[in-house]
Parts: structure tokens; sequence; C-alpha cells
């Protein structure tokens, strides 16, 4: 079995013991989870006001949380140094284990080396798979960026496009422009990247309709996150432009506008799936001494949402947890 196929095991197995069978799941959860000393876990991320996908990431996390008697704080910063101080307010709170991303990790690098060595174990998500081990974290679930991308540059080769914008919300996160890279690899066309000011939609918009109006011959247009797909949407359609819209991440409104064409393809990530995977290895450390992924990435992603396979998850979007 190959290494990523042995990591895809591992995090099956940790959801097996998170969420038990049905039949006899709510016993075993008390008797697993909500018997156990309360323990607090810290969650501290990038995320800029707005954005959904870190609303999908917390239900993943709360949904944990709730079942095994942990106390689950969040807070976020897109800023690099303003993140780590809320990393070092969790240290300072004494927390039993704090979950933080590493978007823009040298600003994260000092104030983790500061957790570990005061003995709170650190798990990271979604960005920063090649540092979390050398940072000290105990386990990374997320997705390959450069993998991920390199899936997106081949759906954009699919729908036809030949001349595509790669939309980055924030600049310096190295995980988006990872994404990007990726899709030049194997988009075959050309992939110009566009830096936009994602905590401010109207300036995202007024950018793309700026550049879909001087370049004509643009005929795709990669976001690299949901609420951006649907302002690639109104731009596309107030320029009368023949770009064909595709992104990364979920939202609920994501899957009707796959569903009607307007936008033809997401790479999922599964958020859900990276905060309650987190929050239950924090938990499973604490009372067994479990880590998974043996020093390697725990894979959640990318899945490949199209309009074939909408349906078969629009039940959990609408719940908010895709």
């Amino acid at each position: 079995m190959t290494s990523r196929g042995l990591l895809a095991v591992a995090a099956t197995g940790v959801l097996a013991l998170a969420a038990c069978s049905e039949s006899g799941g709510k016993q075993a959860e008390q008797d697993a989870g909500a018997k156990t000393e309360r323990m607090t876990v810290a969650m501290v991320t990038h995320s800029g006001p707005g954005d959904t996908f870190w609303d999908i990431v917390q239900k993943g996390a709360q949904a944990a949380a709730a079942k095994s008697n942990v106390d689950f704080q969040y807070s976020a910063d897109p800023d690099g140094g303003k993140q780590a101080q809320l990393v070092q307010a969790a240290i300072d709170k004494k927390v039993d284990g704090i979950i933080v991303t590493f978007a823009k990790p040298d600003a994260l690098k000092d104030v983790v080396a500061r957790a570990t060595a005061a003995k709170i174990p650190v798990v990271s998500i979604n960005s920063g798979a090649d540092v979390s081990a050398g940072f000290g974290a105990v386990a990374h679930f997320g997705q390959d960026e450069t993998i991920a991308g390199e899936a997106a540059g081949r759906e954009l080769a699919k729908i036809g496009s030949k001349r595509a914008l790669c939309v980055i919300h924030e600049q310096g996160n190295v995980g988006l422009e990872d994404r990007c890279a990726g899709a030049k690899k194997t988009f075959g066309g050309e992939l110009e990247n566009l830096f936009v000011q994602g905590t401010n939609m109207p300036q995202v918009k007024s950018s793309i309709t700026a550049k879909l109006q001087a370049d004509k011959d643009v005929d795709g247009i990669l976001t690299l996150g949901a609420p951006f797909a649907a302002t690639a949407v109104d731009s596309v359609k107030e320029t009368s432009s023949k770009a064909k819209v595709a992104t990364f991440d979920m939202n609920k409104d994501l899957v009707a506008s796959i569903k009607a064409g307007t936008i033809h393809f997401a790479v999922d990530q599964q958020p859900y799936l990276q905060g309650y995977g987190a929050v239950d290895q924090l938990w499973l450390l604490k009372n067994n001494g479990n880590a998974v992924g043996g020093g390697r990435p725990v894979l959640t992603g990318p899945a490949i949402v199209t309009k074939d396979n909408a349906a078969a998850i629009e039940q959990f979007a609408v719940k908010g947890t895709r």
C-alpha cells in the first residue's frame, strides 16, 4: 500500500473511533468521550472575516468537541503576526492542545516552539503540511496544495479553457500560491495569477471585472475559495465574458451553482473533516497516547465536485458541513 493510502486508512481509523457505529454509537461516545476529564482546545487560524470555509471547519471541530467533553475555543486573524499573538494567548491560558494553520509559517514558527516547550501539543490543519512536523506539530490534517492545484489544472483543461486567471485572495499565503503553481503545471494553457484583497469583496469584483474588460481572451477563472467564485460569476455576467468559473472549496450555495452550470467544478478539501480530525487527534493523544500519520500529513482532499456528482453531497452542503 502506498504511503498516501496508509494515511487515508489512518484518517478513517480516527473517524471510526470518533463517530462510533450507529448501532452502539451513542453509548460508546458517552463511555469514551463525555466521561473523560474535561480538556480545552484552542484553534487559531488565518481566516479573514466572512470566509465561509472556516465556518465548516469549526462545525467539524465543534462536533468532535461536543462528544468528547472538550471546551473548544476559536480565534483567527489573517495577519501572521497577530495570529501568532493569538497562539501565545492560548499558551498563556494553559490550554490542553492547540490547532493552528501555517499559511504564513515564518510568523508562527517561534510561537509554536514555545507551545511545544510548554508541553502543549500542537496539531496543524489546512496549510503548512510541509513544515508541520518540523515545527513540532504531532499531526497535520489537510490536502497537499500542489497536488490539489495539479488536479484543478487538469480540470480546467477538460472544460476547454486555454487562457485562465488564478485568483489569489491573500498575498503571502503559501498554500494559495502552491495551488496556482500546481495548476500551472498541468493546465497546458496560459495561467496568470491575479492578486485581490479577499477581505474586501467589492475590490475583488472590481479587480476581476477590470481584468476581464482588459483581456477578452481570458476564458477561465480559478478562484481559491467559494465566496470568490460567486463574485467571479458576477464579473463574467457584467462583462459578457466567455470565461468559465471554477473554484477551490465548497459552501451550500456553490452546489446549486455547480448543478446549474454557472460554476464548472470545485476542488473540495473537506474542511469539516479537518476540524473534526484535529480535535479528535488531541483527545486521542491525551487519553490514549495516539498520533496518526506517522509524521506525514493525513490527506483530506482533493475531491473534485462537478455537475455529475454534486447532487450526492448536496444534503451535506445544505447542512453546512461540506
